[in-house]
């Protein structure tokens, strides 16, 4: 016989299972229990990474673009403190920065993706509406509203128009992380995954978007609740969808 004992184990493809929608609710209670098992740290890193990416986003030009580009690798790092509590280990701080060290490569690819195709959603909604006759509106109070309506219409197209973006993006860094895909894969079966769970994926961003409001209510401290819980129902989520199968 050629062939070697024991086989090597059937490579990871992505593959994901479709799940109920009522399990977005057990993923954001484990995400809870997954902050319960140590929230020093998740608090700890959950202030570093908003200190970071405020620091980046403020520099002109390419501050936003740079955020972008870096979220993937953050949210690697989530994952990996995710991974640890999960199984039982120790977590720290240093785990953020697993995707500075690891598959760094990769995690930028996935976010350059994003930063493209968020700020080119941007771009063109903001063509889409500007179309307009400005010797019409200027100075006019119909004008005024008429811009103000523009600037809304424009908002809701980049929101709409980024939803298969952000579901390209979001399981992306676990599946690269602990994985090894390639970005172009791992961002294939994260859309997947996503349109597959569509309503589980539809109730769980609504929760996102409601906790989210609340949050920015308490000056951002919020956040420092947020980022943590989230993080812990995506990994659970992305547990559920792909190492379920």
């Amino acid at each position: 016989m050629s062939e070697s004992f024991p086989l090597p184990p059937e490579a990871f493809t992505g593959k994901s299972r479709e799940v109920e929608a009522g399990a977005c609710f057990d993923w954001l209670q484990q995400g809870w229990l997954l902050f319960l098992a140590n929230p020093g740290v998740w608090i700890g890193c959950a202030a570093l990474l908003l200190v970071i990416l405020m620091a980046i986003s403020i520099v002109p030009r390419f501050g936003q673009v740079a955020a972008h580009l870096l979220t993937p690798l953050f949210g690697a790092g989530m994952f990996r403190i995710c991974r640890q509590l999960a199984s039982g280990g120790e977590a720290e701080i240093a785990d953020l920065f697993v995707g500075f060290r690891r598959s760094a490569g990769p995690l930028v690819m996935v976010g350059v993706f994003f930063a493209a195709g968020v700020f080119g959603l941007a771009l063109l909604a903001f063509l889409l509406v500007s179309g307009q006759d400005e010797a019409t509106v200027t100075g006019s109070v119909a004008g005024f509203g008429f811009a103000v309506g523009s600037v809304m219409l424009a908002g809701l197209l980049v929101m709409l128009l980024s939803i298969p973006v952000i579901m390209a993006v979001w399981f992306a860094p676990a599946l690269v992380l602990f994985h090894d895909m390639k970005p172009a894969a791992a961002m294939r079966a994260s859309f997947m995954a996503g349109a597959k769970n569509g309503l589980a994926m539809v109730i769980f961003g609504i929760f996102l978007v409601v906790a989210l409001f609340f949050a920015l209510l308490t000056i951002g401290l919020g956040l420092l609740l947020l980022l943590p819980i989230f993080s812990g129902a995506v990994y659970a989520a992305y547990r559920d969808l792909f190492e379920g199968v």
